[in-house]
């Protein structure tokens, strides 16, 4: 596994981490057990960060409790980075983050479901956040808690992103970026490089269309997919990307040998510190985990990119 730095805070880490949305129920059930051994699975072949969220799993935060359950007596060797703004927004009942107390005590909700007396990094959740004022307050206030390390945000909008930077205390922030997006390279990865921001990349695999294993007329049963399926507001999307996944599927075999390019396309990036894919068994744990081995060479990386852009 390759080891990276951190952004600005400097703390090595692997190039691939655990998204742990995946063990939460929301992505297909699964039990206990098998969670446990996909966190486990993750840690022992290298992986040194696990990113989870207040509101990940059904129920809510049943992601955030599995990782803290599965990390049990070697928490102190890993990286955990867990957010906070969508706490049960999906099921009605969405708490208002609107006080410095109100981020506070979220923070200590983590903490006790990730059986842990500090978090190394908690993100805002709200990509679309306006006002940062709040948020940037009550993360404070957990740092001189002692209980928090450093902080950032979750967004895919540049802007947003330097208004929480404003003052130059966004650590680390997390972007959606995959070979069906390479939006962020045009300044939005540029700009966390000049301001030293750790770049924790979420869907490398675009949601597992990056696997090639989904092609149209896919039927999707979990929670996430579903507006994919015949007749829902994302299938014309859905259709789209799969035709040009299928083109990948031309230079590249589709499984294992797919998803480790496409992990490793991000991960190749310089201003990227760590890729997270998600997982739902140990076995991909494993093949996520190889994938942290090397970084793409330019001449495989073209290749790629010009697979998929046809």
């Amino acid at each position: 596994m390759l080891t990276k730095s951190f952004g600005k805070l400097g703390w090595p880490v692997s190039a691939v981490g655990l998204g742990a949305w995946n063990i939460g129920n929301q992505w297909g059930d699964i039990d206990d057990a098998t969670a446990w051994s996909t966190v486990r699975a993750a840690y022992d072949a290298g992986m040194t960060l696990f990113d989870v969220a207040e509101s990940y799993g059904i129920p809510n935060s049943l992601s955030e409790m599995r990782v803290g359950q599965a990390l049990s007596g070697i928490r102190h060797n890993v990286i955990l980075v867990s957010k906070i703004g969508n706490w049960a927004q999906r099921t009605g009942g969405e708490i208002p983050k609107n006080s410095v107390d109100s981020i506070r005590i979220s923070g200590h909700a983590i903490l006790g479901r990730l059986r842990t007396d500090w978090v190394d990094v908690i993100l805002c959740h709200k990509g679309d956040l306006g006002d940062p004022k709040v948020y940037l307050e009550g993360f404070e206030a957990l740092k001189d808690e002692g209980c928090l390390r450093a902080y950032g945000i979750s967004t895919n909008d540049l802007e947003v992103l330097k208004r929480f930077n404003r003052e130059g205390t966004c650590s680390v922030v997390q972007v959606d970026y995959s070979l069906l997006n390479r939006g962020p390279e045009k300044a939005f990865l540029p700009y966390c490089q000049e301001h030293g921001i750790a770049v924790m990349v979420r869907g490398p695999l675009a949601k597992g269309l990056l696997s090639g294993r989904y092609s149209r007329g896919a039927v999707f049963t979990d929670t996430v997919r579903a507006s994919w399926n015949e007749g829902g507001a994302q299938q014309d999307q859905f259709e789209a990307q799969a035709a040009r996944v299928g083109r990948l599927g031309e230079v590249v075999s589709p499984g294992r040998e797919m998803v480790q390019a496409a992990i490793r396309h991000t991960l190749s990036h310089p201003a990227v510190s760590v890729s997270i894919p998600g997982a739902k068994s140990a076995e991909q744990a494993r093949t996520n985990a190889d994938a942290g081995s090397r970084a793409l060479s330019d001449e495989e990386g073209n290749r790629l990119r010009a697979a998929v852009e046809g």
